[in-house]
């Protein structure tokens, strides 16, 4: 279960808050805990945007981390790393939030690959150099929501988080083998959907 924090990446800093605010918030100081959030909460709704597409979504999604944060913040040992346990709530809500959410029916990066509407990229150098700023965003936010669940938290993880291959694999469960098979597909998918985008927009 995702709350049995089990993750460890190396015992904290002695200069990092979060590890005074949480023992002191397990003790049962409310304002540790309000530290706590303030602290990580940007980064808990960038997360959840970058996987759910939606901002209503990830905002839904990221009141709901801390609610099961502090549900189970006791189950936290002390002298572990708070950052990927936290990651690893946010992956979970976030799973829960697609499931429970009614979504408008969209052709996902698997269809367009099976259907041959979508063959070898092009360079990712190439394509990228046809895009502004503003375009990458939109395309990277929309490329995103088209990816299959698990590629889609390894690759948000892994390059936009820039979490290594090793912590990935430990916040979502799996081998780093999977991660790095997940995280080559995702790729892969996002630059044939660019490529698709640009020759629709030329």
């Amino acid at each position: 279960m995702i709350e049995d924090a089990h993750l460890d990446s190396g015992a904290p800093t002695e200069n990092d808050p979060t590890a005074v605010w949480l023992r002191q918030a397990k003790a049962g100081d409310p304002s540790a805990f309000e530290q706590i959030i303030v602290l990580h909460q940007k980064q808990v709704l960038t997360t959840s945007l970058r996987l759910l597409g939606d901002l209503k979504d990830a905002q839904d999604a990221a009141q709901e981390v801390f609610l099961r944060l502090y549900k189970y913040l006791h189950r936290f040992q002390d002298g572990r790393e708070f950052p990927p346990w936290l990651y690893r709530i946010t992956v979970n809500v976030c799973r829960d939030v697609q499931r429970r959410r009614q979504r408008t029916a969209t052709l996902s990066l698997d269809d367009l690959v099976e259907s041959g509407e979508m063959r070898e990229p092009a360079s990712s150098t190439d394509l990228e150099a046809e895009l502004s700023l503003a375009e990458k965003r939109s395309f990277v936010k929309e490329a995103l929501k088209r990816l299959p669940e698990k590629e889609r938290a390894a690759v948000v993880l892994r390059d936009i988080e820039g979490l290594s291959t090793r912590e990935v694999a430990g916040i979502l469960g799996s081998s780093e083998v999977t991660v790095r098979s997940q995280v080559s597909s995702a790729r892969m998918k996002m630059k044939l959907f660019l490529e698709r985008r640009l020759k629709r927009r030329s």
